[in-house]
């Protein structure tokens, strides 16, 4: 490979790995932000405030086009599993960058 062509591929790795790390910033600000809406989440399926709002839109005592989407027990606990495995991968990914120092 020529010095021109090696030095304009390695400028356009540079540009892609730029632009990565700044999406990957901005995503795990936006993670760490929602950490306390995870947490209130996972306090809340499953509880008697849960029971008894599933219970009552089960019933139909809910306002027609409130969304619910909270109610769904697939919903928080998809979201749940969706944490766990991209909370792995960071690990995993800090760990294999770590490897290589």
């Amino acid at each position: 490979m020529k010095q021109i062509e090696r030095i304009q591929e390695m400028e356009q790795h540079l540009d892609k790995a730029q632009a990565a790390i700044k999406s990957l910033e901005l995503a795990i600000e936006q993670y760490a932000d929602a950490q306390e809406s995870i947490n209130k989440l996972k306090t809340y399926l499953g509880s008697k405030e849960w029971k008894k709002d599933y219970r009552d839109s089960e019933a139909g005592k809910m306002p027609d086009g409130l969304k619910c989407g909270v109610l769904s027990e697939d919903g928080i606990w998809n979201m749940l599993d969706d944490v766990n495995e991209i909370n792995m991968e960071m690990i995993r990914l800090a760990t294999d960058a770590t490897k290589d120092e």
